[in-house]
């Protein structure tokens, strides 16, 4: 059974002239974008991550995103003591099960530390299936900032 192809625009919060296109088929996961998202921006260190599908009425501040909206997150948080049965598996919830729409903005956050936010924009939910593998990056825009920024470096800067 052939599955839709989903484009979505996953943009650095803050800095939403980095941003990158990814297409992936319906049965894809949220884990799957998760593994997109680490490898199109560059990411080396893994981190917890989750991501946020907050009402449509919701603000859209981060704080009321992460406190009212449907939390997927990454499926290590299931397994030993630290199992939270309020939250999804990301590896268990495939795209075409989120009954996305186009337009639709949901929230990715990885490395719960450091904070790196990122809005995704839902483009298409029955593009062309083109030749090729799946999941993929289609375009991408900006360069990525560095995982750790280096703030020794910063710090020198400002002795001077």
């Amino acid at each position: 059974m052939s599955q839709p192809i989903f484009i979505l625009k996953v943009a650095l919060s803050g800095r939403k002239t980095i941003w990158r296109r990814i297409a992936l088929e319906g049965n894809d996961t949220l884990d799957d974008l998760h593994e997109m998202i680490f490898s199109a921006f560059d990411r080396y260190d893994e981190h917890l991550y989750s991501f946020f599908f907050p009402s449509p009425k919701a603000k859209k501040n981060l704080r009321s995103i992460m406190r009212d909206a449907a939390e997927y997150t990454a499926p290590f948080v299931f397994d030993g003591p630290f199992a939270d049965s309020d939250k999804r598996n990301a590896a268990k919830t495939s795209l075409v099960s989120l009954k996305l729409k186009p337009k639709r903005k949901f929230y990715y956050l990885f490395d719960f530390g450091d904070e790196w936010w990122h809005e995704i924009t839902v483009e298409a939910v029955e593009a062309p299936k083109e030749k090729g593998k799946y999941p993929r990056v289609l375009e991408s825009r900006g360069k990525s900032p560095p995982q750790y920024p280096d703030y020794d470096e910063e710090e020198d800067e400002d002795d001077d």
